[in-house]
């Protein structure tokens, strides 16, 4: 009996140092080569290589601190589920009443053992409501981690652009630079005016916060990435250029993929289970609650007497009535709750497609400009060395051509980003949008 009981045993918590470290590397390259998600591809996992957006999404489902601490959290709902289907335990009780006097000669004793039946009346509901909140616990589990895996791949998508645009913008900088320095000599000679020189300044002004701007982006990026990963601080990572963006297809079959796929809708609907079983559970506690207690005795007149015995309340005036019309009022704010929710599905579907739409025109449009700056700003730059041209006109055609790169980059980095948020909304990566 004493080898059936459950024993403590202390967990002290970890250091804050031992938090801080690290991965280890090898630990975290078997998980990742065994992982199995349907959204993930098992695959080795080296920090020192670049990491593609599917490495990256391995490495914050693994690693990342939050979704650590959910995972365990799964362990309650599971004791909670174990504990609903256990049969509950009898009571026994017993007493002795020693003689101390009168004409009879015999002590008394009596024992008596007891079970509620009520909770066998409501087991069955019990069993249901624990199994629909585990189901529940484990889809809400399995959504952050979806979240969190797309996440992980947009801040590799950011990173990525933002260190295309911070080069561009460093460019600008330097440009302005030299003409600002150039003006500036002119000015001493007298060659240029005063106002031509504050304008130079101003611009060089103007270029130096961008670049400036364009390098704490990155950092913040970079910094949002490690921390979502589950790395330390300042760990510099090597990235993978990430695959074309794929068009979408319509919001009505994204909406029809999104009901099927999306695990916070599957929670939602395992969630209103459990309410449908804590119901069923108050309707069925407005009957009397039954208990049976089998006794038996000898008094001290040595008569044996033996008998069961039946409790039970009455249902008068409770009846169980306010909980009942808890759960009720429960069941419907969840139903109010999904319809809100698919709702927000299809509103949210639709406004990226149609976003989505409007950055690859914009893109189109830019792109077919392109060539035409890039001839211009060729031709101004042999001008310039060959002494045709300003140099603050070249550098003006020069920066018009930059600017449309700059933007062009952007227009990317939005169009990757809205694609993995719209992925994010419909469920499921882009490459099953076709199936």
């Amino acid at each position: 009996m004493l080898a059936g009981c459950a024993s403590y045993q202390p967990a002290p918590l970890s250091p804050a140092g031992q938090v801080l470290a690290p991965p280890d590397t090898a630990v975290l390259s078997r998980d990742a080569q065994t992982i199995d998600r349907p959204f993930l591809a098992p695959q080795a996992i080296d920090l020192g290589a670049p990491l593609t957006p599917n490495a990256l999404a391995v490495i914050a489902v693994l690693e990342n601190p939050d979704l650590k601490a959910q995972r365990a959290g799964t362990g309650v709902t599971d004791a909670q589920a174990f504990a609903a289907r256990l049969l509950p335990d009898p009571s026994f009780q017993a007493n002795f009443d020693k003689l101390l006097s009168g004409p009879d000669i015999f002590n008394g004793f009596g024992a008596q053992l007891g079970l509620d039946l009520n909770q066998l009346r409501t087991a069955r509901v019990t069993r249901e409501a624990g199994e629909q909140s585990k189901q529940q616990v484990r889809l809400d589990l399995a959504w952050a981690e979806w979240n969190t895996a797309g996440q992980a791949r947009l801040l590799g998508v950011r990173v990525q652009a933002l260190t295309r645009q911070l080069a561009i913008a460093q460019e600008s900088a330097a440009a302005a630079e030299r003409l600002f320095a150039s003006t500036q000599r002119a000015a001493g000679r007298g060659d240029v005016s005063g106002g031509d020189l504050d304008a130079r300044r101003q611009a060089l002004v103007d270029a130096t916060d961008k670049a400036r701007s364009a390098e704490r982006d990155l950092a913040s990026a970079q910094s949002d990435l490690n921390q979502l990963l589950g790395l330390p601080p300042g760990t510099v990572l090597q990235l993978a250029p990430p695959a074309s963006t794929p068009v979408p297809p319509s919001s009505e079959t994204l909406v029809a993929q999104a009901l099927d796929r999306r695990l916070d809708l599957q929670a939602l609907r395992a969630g209103y289970g459990v309410a449908e079983a804590d119901l069923h559970k108050a309707v069925l506690e407005q009957f009397p609650n039954l208990s049976l207690t089998l006794a038996g005795a000898r008094d001290t007149a040595n008569n044996y007497t033996a008998g069961p015995a039946i409790g039970f309340t009455l249902p008068l005036w409770n009846r169980n009535r306010g909980n009942i019309a808890i759960a009720k009022a429960t069941r419907e704010q969840l139903r109010a709750e999904y319809d809100a929710r698919l709702f927000q599905t299809r509103a949210e579907i639709d406004a990226a497609v149609q976003g989505l739409a409007l950055l690859r025109r914009q893109r189109e449009a830019l792109v077919a400009e392109m060539p035409a700056f890039e001839r211009h700003a060729a031709a101004s730059e042999r001008a310039m060395k060959r002494g045709d041209l300003a140099l603050a006109t070249a550098e003006t055609t020069g920066q018009a051509l930059r600017d449309r790169r700059l933007a062009l980059l952007q227009l990317d980095q939005q169009i990757a980003e809205q694609t993995i948020a719209l992925e994010l909304l419909s469920g499921g990566l882009s490459e099953g949008w076709t199936r």
